[in-house]
């Protein structure tokens, strides 16, 4: 499921980015989320969804399951609530189901996800689970960015700043498909282009078989 590959050009289609969008969503009177998402490489194509009231209640659900205060646990949550919001995304635009992890067999499919795509969708999803609520102890960051010139190694995340200790943390969601929890490591750690799935960092991504195992 998961490439050894550090980083992946960066496509241009006929309305791509080079680089993540800003955020764009609102958060509506009856509790549901009207957001963008983008998609197809470089944001290629773009759409508007929304996330019922309901929707949102089972998010939230599922984010309570982890309530720790210890770093670790505020780093599951910060996965699961990316997880459930890629879930939700699909719910509506199934297509995003053919996204895979990297970009290797994504070719020409209809919803494919490049990191342009992912670090843009995360950040929005990050900047909603913060403005209702759900992200206590973190501050969103703007995307980073490493190899920037380089068009083969060029490649954009997410990324959080941990209000306690001031530390800042990459969100990549661009090494598993869509609809997975996305690796977590400190910003310079992803910047030396360390793998999620490997010591030291492996011990904040775990995979468990329930959600419970993930937050115990």
């Amino acid at each position: 499921m998961i490439g050894a590959a550090a980083a992946e050009p960066v496509f241009k289609g006929s309305q791509g980015s080079s680089a993540p969008l800003p955020p764009k969503y609102a958060i509506n009177p009856n509790g549901s989320v009207t957001l963008r998402i983008c998609f197809n490489w470089s944001c290629a194509r773009r759409q508007n969804v929304t996330f019922t009231h309901d929707d949102m209640a089972f998010l939230k659900s599922y984010m309570a399951l982890c309530p720790g205060k210890r770093l670790q646990d505020r780093l599951q949550r910060v996965r699961i609530g990316v997880w459930q919001m890629e879930l939700l995304a699909q719910k509506y635009q199934p297509f995003l189901a053919n996204d895979l992890a990297i970009n290797d067999f994504e070719v020409g499919v209809d919803g494919r996800m490049d990191c342009v795509d992912n670090a843009t969708n995360t950040t929005t999803y990050l900047r909603i689970l913060q403005d209702i609520g759900e992200l206590p102890g973190w501050k969103i960051s703007s995307p980073k960015v490493r190899n920037l010139f380089d068009v083969n190694l060029v490649h954009w995340t997410a990324a959080l700043v941990d209000a306690e200790s001031g530390a800042d943390w990459s969100v990549d969601s661009w090494y598993r498909p869509n609809g997975h929890l996305p690796m977590v490591m400190p910003l310079p750690s992803w910047i030396d282009e360390k793998k999620g799935w490997e010591p030291p960092v492996k011990r904040m991504n775990p995979t468990p078989h329930s959600i419970h195992e993930l937050c115990n």
